[in-house]
């Protein structure tokens, strides 16, 4: 964090990357002062309502974050800056996103949780376009010429006015994570989920909280005791709107999966919350279990960060793309979609055992319907990035892997194998 006293001051030149947060309710000049230097500029959590109409004076500038201001329009002096890559509104009072105000660079759009009722049809023109935040706003389409971003892979539109989905998302050659929970054309699913829930509630009362485990896009995770007794792990959720759709979403999602050996269980839904925040119980994984990998960078977008040096033998690989396959099938016949199957959502030992969890993007479909089919085809593709991470950390991963990873990162949604048949290649492949 830096301060606009430092600013003004002439001591931070040369600064790629500048974040002010304080009450600032216009746009300092000083700002232009960085220009031959400012990459990423970080606006966040002020009370701007509006951006200088020179702004592509930072002609470096390729990210922007603004969320948490004032801004009722997406500012049109976007579109001009001529680096910029990045931008994200979360959390303002945006109603009206212009053709002009989307620059022809743009790889990654955040306007999560604001009042936008329809997108331009000049989105379709961002062919550089990979991830697309839009949940929590008042959409019912999309432009049909989003099907023209063919390198678009992440699309959030959960808690908006879809009665159905847009058409658009099944021609996309590349998505690979969707989240639309929270829509009317989810809604009666998700309460069918809740109200036949076997997951009992916890009362707050019962838990004793002790160290934060983990922190992820939609809640922060404790360790906790229950009763004085047994450890669990306490996911409490942030607030009313997360970048990926609503926690009730991600409950009724949570609760329908039902239990299987490379799930993280659930013990039950949290009660009595002193500030009425939704959150769930889970057991306390054993600390042999670790992350896979961590969360896309500001730089990959769309891809998770490895730890350098990461290898796994075969045997492990197949042994945690086997679980997750497994996972994932029963998903699907349950009428859940992941939609966040990636790497930093799995834990894993060193034997291959694995644990998916994280359910903030998780949706719900009718099972055996066409669209139904559609939307796991979307999965396969996810899966397919995921196995190609791990063969690229095996020193010998096996051909036959390389066969269902073409298969599943075909362009043709409908021509991808589906998770019976996923599951049943990696089975066939395990050792005896």
């Amino acid at each position: 964090m830096h301060t606009l006293e430092q600013l003004r001051a002439g001591q931070l030149a040369g600064l790629r990357r500048l974040t002010l947060a304080c009450g600032l309710t216009e746009f300092p000049r000083e700002i232009f002062d960085l220009a031959d230097s400012l990459e990423i500029l970080d606006l966040s959590g002020n009370a701007l309502s509006s951006l200088p109409d020179d702004l592509s004076r930072l002609y470096k500038l390729r990210i922007i974050f603004c969320s948490n201001n004032l801004f009722t329009t997406l500012p049109a002096v976007l579109g001009s800056c001529p680096a910029l890559e990045m931008i994200g509104f979360k959390a303002n009072r945006i109603s009206l996103v212009s053709a002009a105000a989307l620059p022809s660079r743009l790889r990654w759009l955040t306007l999560t949780d604001n009042v936008i009722e329809s997108m331009p049809d000049a989105l379709g023109q961002c062919v550089q376009l990979q991830k697309l935040m839009l949940a929590g706003n008042c959409l019912d389409s999309l432009p049909a010429s989003l099907a023209n971003c063919h390198r678009l892979e992440l699309v959030r539109i959960a808690a908006n006015r879809y009665t159905t989905l847009p058409d658009c998302l099944f021609s996309l050659p590349r998505l690979s994570w969707l989240a639309y929970a929270g829509n009317p054309c989810t809604q009666a699913r998700e309460l069918a989920a809740l109200a036949g829930t076997a997951a009992a509630g916890v009362a707050w009362q019962r838990l004793e909280l002790a160290q934060q485990l983990g922190e992820g896009a939609s809640g922060v995770i404790y360790r906790a005791r229950l009763d004085g007794a047994d450890e669990v792990a306490v996911k409490v959720f942030k607030g009313a709107m997360t970048s990926d759709g609503l926690p009730r979403s991600e409950m009724a999602a949570c609760v329908g999966a039902g239990a299987h050996p490379s799930l993280i269980p659930i013990l039950g839904t949290l009660d009595a919350h002193p500030q009425g925040a939704l959150g769930l119980v889970m057991p306390l994984i054993d600390a042999a279990f670790r992350n896979l990998a961590g969360p896309p960078s500001l730089e990959s977008c769309t891809r998770d960060v490895y730890a350098d040096g990461l290898r796994f033998s075969t045997q492990q690989a197949l042994a945690i793309t086997h679980g997750i396959a497994s996972a994932v099938c029963q998903l699907h016949a349950r009428g859940v979609m992941h939609g966040d199957l990636y790497a930093h959502n799995i834990l894993h030992a060193d034997g291959g055992a694995c644990l998916l969890g994280d359910f903030g993007a998780a949706s719900m479909f009718a099972p055996g319907s066409p669209q139904g089919d559609l939307l796991q085809g979307i999965e396969a593709r996810a899966f397919g990035v995921l196995l190609g991470e791990l063969m690229a950390r095996c020193a010998t991963p096996l051909p036959a892997l390389q066969t269902l990873l073409d298969a599943c990162l075909q362009e043709e949604v409908r021509r991808r194998p589906s998770f019976d048949m996923i599951e049943r290649a990696l089975r066939d492949m395990l050792p005896a």
